[in-house]
């Protein structure tokens, strides 16, 4: 997603961090499409973007067919389509934990899309702090006239530490080389020269919620991570 979604780097690197202290650490919500910008957490432009069906491209105007009987259904505009590559750990439980990440991921593109922080999806798959954050994100965005376009690729999905059975920390990468801002009333799309820092290691905390549901509690971003970036 465009890089005004998340602007700065979080002051907290390679662990979670509650996201109102991230909203507090990046206080400018700046308008500048993919590539470009500097790091550091002085108003600088990071992107953050959405994720979509395991390996798949997400058609329009819905997303792939779900994988399982309660997996959600998402409706993306035409411009916009999703690559997820995810594979399988071999461990139920972290796969679970992994998937529903992946669906977290695309529920934050949604609501960026359709401009509304409060979809039934957004809701599913965040809780607390995070949710808090992206629907003032959201909001924010379509208080501006902005919207997202383009392509997100989403990848490296890892559960790096299990505290106990409700609570999981995990973390993947983001290729937004080809995701751009649009200005809503004159479609215009805002493209930028690719950089190392489209390239983003986002870190969260996952917790399981009482319908069985992985929610995203936590989270923490780094563009231009060298495990992430890719030629």
């Amino acid at each position: 997603m465009p890089n005004f979604i998340l602007t700065g780097e979080s002051t907290v690197k390679r662990r979670t961090m509650p996201v109102a202290a991230a909203l507090a650490a990046t206080a400018a919500l700046l308008l500048t499409a993919c590539g470009g910008g500097s790091d550091g957490s002085k108003g600088n432009n990071d992107k953050i973007a959405g994720a979509g069906t395991e390996a798949s491209t997400s058609p329009s105007p819905s997303a792939s067919a779900p994988a399982d009987k309660n997996a959600p259904t998402f409706a993306f505009p035409s411009d916009i389509t999703v690559t997820v590559d995810r594979e399988s750990t071999g461990d139920a439980a972290k796969d679970a934990a992994l998937r529903d990440l992946a669906y977290a991921a695309e529920a934050r593109l949604e609501a960026f899309a359709k401009g509304n922080g409060q979809t039934s999806n957004l809701n599913r798959y965040f809780a607390g702090y995070a949710r808090t954050y992206w629907i003032d994100r959201v909001a924010e965005l379509k208080k501006e006239g902005l919207t997202v376009t383009g392509h997100y690729r989403y990848f490296g999905f890892e559960v790096t530490d299990i505290s106990n059975s409700k609570t999981v920390a995990v973390r993947y990468c983001e290729d937004q080389s080809k995701a751009y801002g649009k200005v809503i009333k004159t479609q215009k799309v805002q493209v930028t020269k690719p950089s190392d820092k489209d390239f983003i290691l986002n870190t969260l905390q996952v917790a399981k919620d009482s319908a069985g549901d992985w929610q995203v509690t936590r989270q923490s971003w780094k563009k231009g991570d060298a495990s992430c970036v890719r030629g």
